[in-house]
């Protein structure tokens, strides 16, 4: 028992390599194996027989390496002496939101394992169906994992932004395309061992060897073959749609400014940070609107003041003298509350449109159960109002066309991005802050909207308080990043598409199928496989 804990254990934490910094995307396609040799193997290869909860316990220990790696930046939010919080208090309060956010996705890793040994226990069901339904097992849990309030490592964010062929797949059905595939490759590799030691130990049981051997060892290798091919076979998939040139119009062409104001956390929300981000915003805005952009983006709350009160400062007088559009983070208002907002300015001063933040971050912009916690959120904000969601199904209208707006922690959230690109948007905009954490965090951030530009065949512009911003095409392809607590200015001719991606149409379609053939295959199963021990 406590060898397959650590065995789990070790390939989780193999797995946790794959995402940025790291970048060992490769082992995305081997570290789930182990898992699932231990999920499904057979009494006889074991010396006694293994229950449901040292199943549950073994997929925990994958979790926990998974994404107790992969989300260790959580621990970055310390210390929070600037907020306040005592140095201790606040180290507890990095190392809860970290083992928390690590056992939440933990538990979805037991679940399946725990499922996955029940389900092969009920009739030891043939390898492939195995492979099925332990795809659509995993998709499906991941799938209601990401409606919820607390998500990011998705198996699919594993491969990007390196493996850019794959991650195509996600213009199909979205990143369960691509957590499939994982899976499922995962799958086959791992039943090749388990047909290989179920070989070993039944040619170790009979007297004849020779040409018995031989031949007893053929059919594992079927499922090392499939296994190869499957992988080739998606990554050719992916290369072909990689391959397909951009169709550029020169009339959807416009040069786009991105300001990274570099801010420090410990002072953007109080006086010395307002004045240096006055500054810092201002003078960057002339700049790049001496360079003839057509629009300037800034990052999230880049000016941390209410509307009312950003229309009177030096910036709005840029923008007034200038002429040139922007996109600048602020504050906006609803009732007593506030909301984090990306407001359209023209040219002219008119506050065209304005989209506010509708995924906010659970413990760090709401505290869940806030009827209960009041005191607590007013000790750990600096704010002086709550900040509320906006409406999921905002659009987001400016003079050159609808566009894709994600503000920060909204960039892991497929769907926000699919909904927005079918109705109509035709280029990503993504304002963050960054600035709590290292350089893991930013990183694995711009990762995943290289993700959410592939799926909707959509250029993104990325725009980030210290980091890293950048300009990424429909392709995944990154041209241009800035660096890591810097301040800087870029402009980038960027397009303006319409197209529209099967994932656009028709959402995660390959969820529910797997879910449905799977069922309906494994209940075929079993009839039959009662049926024959009925005689």
């Amino acid at each position: 028992m406590k060898l397959s804990i650590s065995i789990a254990l070790l390939s989780g934490i193999l797995m946790g390599f794959t995402p940025e910094p790291v970048g060992a995307w490769f082992l995305g396609w081997i570290a789930l194996a182990p898992l699932w040799v231990l999920a499904v193997k057979q009494e006889k290869l074991t010396l006694k027989s293994e229950g449901f909860f040292p199943k549950f316990l073994i997929g925990l220990a994958w979790g926990m390496g998974y994404h107790g790696l992969a989300l260790f930046w959580i621990t970055g939010v310390h210390p929070m002496t600037w907020m306040g919080v005592p140095w201790l208090a606040s180290l507890a309060i990095a190392l809860f939101c970290w083992i928390f956010i690590t056992l939440w996705g933990a538990v979805l890793v037991a679940v399946w394992t725990t499922c996955l040994f029940g389900i092969n226990r009920t009739a030891k069901i043939s390898p492939l169906l195995r492979v099925l339904i332990g795809t659509a097992l995993w998709c499906g849990l991941e799938s209601l994992w990401s409606n919820g309030a607390l998500w990011w490592t998705s198996l699919a964010y594993t491969q990007s932004p390196h493996n850019l062929f794959i991650l195509h797949l996600g213009q199909i059905s979205g990143p369960s395309m691509v957590t499939a595939a994982i899976v499922a490759v995962n799958g086959l590799f791992a039943e090749a061992w388990i047909n290989y030691r179920y070989t070993q130990i039944n040619i170790e049981t009979q007297s004849k060897r020779g040409l018995q051997q031989l031949f007893s060892i053929v059919p594992q290798q079927r499922y090392l073959i499939l296994a190869f091919s499957f992988l080739v076979g998606l990554h050719l998939i992916g290369f072909g749609l990689y391959s397909r040139p951009l169709q550029q119009s020169p009339a959807a062409a416009f040069n786009v400014g991105i300001i990274q104001g570099n801010i420090p956390n410990e002072i953007k929300l109080y006086p010395g940070g307002w004045v240096r981000a006055i500054e810092g915003y201002t003078n960057g805005y002339l700049q790049l609107a001496e360079q003839g952009v057509d629009a300037v983006l800034t990052p999230e709350t880049a000016l941390p003041f209410k509307l009312n009160e950003l229309m009177r400062g030096s910036f709005y007088a840029a923008v007034l003298q200038k002429g040139v559009l922007t996109w600048v983070g602020g504050f906006g208002e609803q009732g007593r509350s506030i909301t984090n907002s990306l407001f359209t300015i023209t040219g002219t001063g008119e506050v065209f449109s304005q989209y506010n933040k509708a995924k906010l971050v659970p413990l760090g912009e709401y505290i869940p159960f806030e009827q209960y916690l009041g005191g607590l959120i007013d000790r750990l904000s600096p704010l002086d109002a709550h900040l509320i969601a906006g409406s999921p199904s905002q659009v987001f209208d400016t003079p050159f066309g609808r566009v894709i707006v994600g503000i920060c922690y909204e960039s892991a959230f497929s769907p926000h991005f699919r909904r927005q690109a079918a109705l109509g948007g035709e280029l990503i905009l993504t304002a963050s802050n960054n600035a709590h954490y290292s350089r893991t965090m930013p990183a694995q951030h711009h990762a995943q909207d290289v993700m959410r530009a592939i799926e909707t065949d959509r250029w993104a512009v990325r725009a980030t308080n210290t980091g890293y911003s950048g300009i990424v095409d429909p392709h995944g392809r990154t041209l241009w990043l800035s660096g890591i607590n810097t301040y800087e200015l870029h402009a980038h001719t960027v397009y303006r598409r319409q197209t529209q991606t099967l994932y656009v149409r028709w959402g995660d379609w390959l969820t529910p199928l797997l879910l449905m053939v799977g069922a309906i295959a494994w209940i075929i199963y079993l009839a039959n496989h009662w049926r024959y021990q009925r005689g």
